[in-house]
């Protein structure tokens, strides 16, 4: 919790104001007993209408002067806590920005949402509370006691006990509905995986026919979410009962004991009514203490989840180098290269991976589905670092690169299309934000994109729909590779990203490639062979390691893993000679 405090101290003129006018309020209501007070025990005893009236105005007055520092100081918490909590949320965004393929690996996306949502609510409401309530609740309290003794010396001695007696029941109950409340914020992640997988999957739910399992498996994180909440509430909400069990009987003391003084005349009628005013403050400001225990309990939990986040060191560490010493041209070589996903593990994904690309040379990687195919792509720009061995790019090993200076020279399209809401003209220029039209048409007709793009009422400005649910998996493959060849890059990276599309429209992406984007460096990843004759290598992998290397005509003729998949794709009888 101190280092999400941090966040707060940043607006503390602000903040400050909040605690200070809240001050003004509770001094001012604390001063009312006393005038009721002596409303009872001089005018009214005495039948002077005129003080009567003269108190009550002073009273009116002074209520009016503590609304204007109750308002004031609402004003200003939430101002304060807002902000605080805008940046705390600003800051996840970044550090999540900064997060490898590793570390996204690690952190589940419905934890992260909860995390950047309710979470971060849980904080900015223990920062308004703490620039309000904390500081009424205490000081209405100290100022009831003391007040409680300027009227009473055993009426204060009475209430003092009262308070002791009941924060030894709710530092009991806190401490143990704490972890009751860590176990809460685990179900709602829970839920936000289930509910954002079941989203993101709807049409496989739907093909399937699996809506009743899929309600059934929500029924069960929600059931967990249920019972964790209900013995978490079930602790604290014992502590406002207790509190007006607990003042009641106090109430019933002063009433008693209050009497009999008065009775026998050591006591006013007015000091009685001024005792229990007190007790009546004191009161509310024990109910707000609960509702400070509740919100910090909650908080604390929502706190120490927040600061897992932002301490994460991520896996992949950032070089700073000069932009000017790097002129990336596009020379790539593997050096004994072996990658697991868990570097604990023996498990490798890749293993001995070594050969070399020169600049502008096309090399398509052919093998079966879990071969390491996008594995080993990813390596390239650094979205997971080797397990041993090294990646070079122009001689440099690519952990000598800074991030930013490798990634800008490095574009990719995936199999699986990402597309932002938006139009289609900002999905295409997602890289290159100050491109023309004319040139994001331009990289759309080498995507073989403008012949559905010009089809739609709107064309480049027509609006895409979440995760672009209006376009076909081939219209968004094509978006996707528009945007990667938008930015110019000198190594592209395809994977498997014309797998939605028909051959002849990927024989048209591949001859404006090679027509215009000669100087790149291009390596293919596909499962069809018919998009790989081309190239000017191809490497066959076969779980994690390479088992044959050349162009075509040099596999066709030696490599029995390469004729097997070109015979079985395009038919034995197809000739073997490629021009």
């Amino acid at each position: 919790m101190k280092k999400i405090i941090k966040y707060l101290q940043k607006y503390w003129k602000i903040a400050m104001l909040g605690p200070i006018l809240m001050c003004c309020e509770v001094l001012i209501d604390l001063f009312q007993p006393l005038l009721m007070e002596r409303i009872i025990d001089i005018g009214i005893k005495n039948n002077d209408l005129n003080f009567v009236v003269t108190t009550g105005t002073i009273m009116v007055l002074l209520s009016f002067l503590g609304f204007i520092g109750g308002f004031g100081s609402g004003i200003f918490s939430s101002t304060a806590s807002q902000r605080a909590g805008a940046d705390i949320r600003r800051d996840l965004f970044e550090k999540v920005q900064s997060f490898s393929y590793k570390n996204l690996d690690e952190i589940e996306i419905g934890n992260l949402i909860t995390i950047l949502t309710n979470d971060v609510i849980q904080v900015q409401q223990f920062f308004a509370i703490l620039l309000r309530m904390m500081v009424r609740a205490p000081l209405m309290l100290v100022g009831s006691v003391t007040m409680t003794f300027y009227v009473s010396a055993k009426f204060g001695v009475i209430l003092v006990g009262l308070i002791g007696f009941l924060f030894l029941l709710m530092f009991g109950l806190i401490r143990k509905a704490k972890p009751l409340f860590t176990k809460v914020q685990e179900r709602v992640d829970q839920v936000n995986t289930v509910m954002l997988e079941n989203l993101r999957g709807m049409r496989v739910v739907k093909s399937f026919v699996r809506e009743d399992y899929e309600i059934k498996r929500f029924d069960k994180v929600n059931n967990d979410l249920k019972i964790a909440m209900t013995k978490a509430s079930k602790v604290l909400v014992l502590i406002l009962p207790l509190i007006m069990l607990v003042l009641n009987l106090g109430i019933v003391i002063v009433l008693w004991v209050g009497g009999r003084e008065v009775y026998e005349g050591s006591l006013s009628v007015g000091q009685v009514v001024a005792v229990i005013n007190y007790i009546l403050r004191l009161l509310g400001s024990l109910m707000m203490l609960g509702v400070i225990f509740v919100q910090i309990t909650r908080a604390g939990a929502s706190a120490k989840r927040i600061g897992d986040v932002l301490e994460s060191a991520p896996y992949i560490n950032e070089i700073k180098e000069n932009e000017k010493e790097f002129n990336i041209k596009g020379a790539i070589e593997f050096r004994n290269v072996d990658f697991s996903y868990n570097h604990q593990s023996n498990e490798l994904v890749l293993q001995n991976i070594s050969f070399k690309i020169n600049p502008g040379e096309t090399l398509a990687i052919l093998g079966a589905t879990g071969s390491g195919k996008s594995t080993l792509i990813q390596l390239i720009p650094r979205f997971y670092d080797v397990t041993r061995g090294e990646i070079l790019i122009d001689g440099y090993n690519v952990r000598e690169i800074p991030q930013k200076i490798l990634r800008k020279n490095i574009s990719i399209a995936l199999q699986k299309a990402i597309i932002f809401s938006g139009t289609i003209e900002d999905n295409i220029k997602y890289g290159r934000p100050t491109a023309s039209e004319g040139k994001v048409r331009e990289v759309a007709g080498d995507a073989q994109a403008l012949e559905f793009i010009d089809r739609m009422p709107r064309g480049l400005k027509t609006m895409l729909e979440e995760r672009g649910a209006n376009l076909s998996g081939g219209q968004k493959q094509r978006i996707s590779i528009a945007r990667a060849l938008m930015v110019t890059p000198k190594i592209l990276l395809l994977d498997d990203s014309t797998s939605a599309v028909d051959v002849q429209t990927e024989s048209l992406i591949q001859k404006a490639i090679n027509e215009k984007f000669s100087d790149t460096t291009v390596i293919i990843v596909a499962q069809r062979i018919s998009s790989v004759l081309a190239a000017d290598r191809i490497i066959v992998l076969d779980d994690g390691e390479i088992v044959a290397d050349g162009n075509h005509e040099e596999l066709i003729r030696s490599s029995p893993v390469y004729q097997d998949i070109y015979k079985s794709q395009l038919g034995e009888e197809v000739s073997v000679n490629v021009n």
